[in-house]
């Protein structure tokens, strides 16, 4: 049976931790920050966990 190969679109957008954990970056911080606080901006600069209905196919697509 041949290898699978990684999905490079997701490998691009997800990381797995040391833990296990699938981390993600937050999304609306690419444009419009003008009408944005700088609070809200600030907090959308941080990564986050995604869900646990996701984590398990992303894993499999990233196959680690």
């Amino acid at each position: 049976m041949p290898k699978q190969k990684t999905h490079k679109g997701a490998a691009k957008r997800f990381k797995v931790t040391g833990s296990g954990k699938v981390t993600r970056h937050q999304a609306m911080h690419s444009h419009m920050l003008t009408s944005k606080t700088t609070k809200r901006k600030r907090h959308l600069r941080k990564s986050t966990e995604v869900g646990t209905a996701f984590a398990g196919t992303i894993k499999e697509m990233l196959h680690n």
